[in-house]
């Protein structure tokens, strides 16, 4: 009787090779996967699994139907959202506030950063630190709470704009000042926690290449020219491709907490739109809203991660 010994393919063996490989990198690294598990079950949960109620855009919705058996409308929905002057106005506000927090609000930690590592003294550079951390911590009905007051007519503010002879204003009940207000106080609550990334970063830079710098007689600007802002351009480069996935979601908490009923005409966004549509049980307006939003912001990261590619091929998200 012949007996024929099988060989495996050199496929097969590739296949089986890899499949252990892998399985060997998995069980090496076993307790990082178990603590990244929970994180991405969450992830899941509330990121992906509510991407179900995108369909009530295309319906009529109706809650004793449910989702499924809801009847069709197409894209009838859509042609309600953009006929509306309600959304447009929204629309148009949430641009004009991104815009604004995007030239002032997104550089202001960095700038920070810079400052920080400029300082010297170690126990100066710390209090600066806590004191610039402090206001992210508390939620922006906690910091409203502490706004109010402190910009009403008989505030600290307008007592200290007295000083110098510029008359009281109520800062949070006129509309000329509402944009002014939302960008400073989001600098104020933002730019010190922001600020710890670059601030990381600066840290790293070798000391040596300061040193070089001075002894070749390179001023301070020039140091932070030269070495400071190109050690940063990569981490500011990724921060703006990710806030650009959020750029009209200009912060539902503080628009909210901050409009009162003089400004609302100037402080309606995207967001305060959707709770509307909702609170008026407009379930389908506020799902096909909720949907234009995330399309623009995942068409702006596209756009702007492409530009990026164009200028430099190693700096993109991908």
């Amino acid at each position: 009787m012949e007996i024929r010994r099988v060989i495996p393919k050199t496929s097969d063996l590739g296949r089986t090779t890899r499949w252990h490989r892998q399985w060997r990198v998995y069980k090496q690294h076993r307790a990082l996967i178990a603590m990244l598990l929970p994180g991405l079950a969450l992830f899941l949960l509330f990121s992906y699994v509510p991407m179900y109620g995108i369909v009530i855009a295309f319906k009529h919705f109706q809650i004793t139907e449910g989702i499924l058996r809801s009847p069709w409308a197409g894209l009838e929905n859509f042609e309600r959202l953009f006929m509306g002057n309600g959304f447009m106005n929204a629309l148009r506000h949430s641009v004009l506030i991104a815009f604004l927090k995007m030239v002032f609000v997104f550089p202001s930690p960095i700038v920070l950063a810079l400052l920080l590592n400029e300082l010297r003294l170690t126990w100066f550079r710390r209090t600066i630190q806590t004191v610039t951390y402090l206001p992210h911590f508390f939620s922006w009905v906690v910091l409203a709470g502490i706004l109010f007051p402190f910009l009403g007519s008989d505030g600290g503010f307008n007592k200290l704009l007295s000083l110098f002879g510029i008359s009281q204003q109520l800062w949070l009940l006129e509309p000329d000042y509402f944009y002014g207000t939302v960008v400073l106080t989001d600098i104020w609550q933002s730019a010190g926690w922001g600020s710890i990334v670059y601030f990381a970063v600066l840290a790293s830079i070798d000391p040596s290449l300061y040193e070089a710098a001075i002894a070749d007689g390179a001023s301070r600007w020039r140091r932070i020219w030269h070495i400071s802002l190109p050690s940063l351009a990569p981490t500011v480069i990724i921060m703006y491709l990710l806030s650009m996935g959020h750029f009209l979601s200009v912060g539902f908490d503080q628009i909210y907490n901050l409009m009162t009923p003089p400004t609302s005409g100037v402080g309606e966004i995207l967001d305060t739109y959707v709770l509307r549509r909702l609170l008026t049980m407009d379930y389908e307006l506020g799902t096909a809203a909720g949907l234009f939003n995330s399309i623009i912001g995942l068409t702006l990261v596209l756009i702007a991660n492409s530009l990026v590619k164009l200028y430099d091929k190693e700096r993109g998200l991908w």
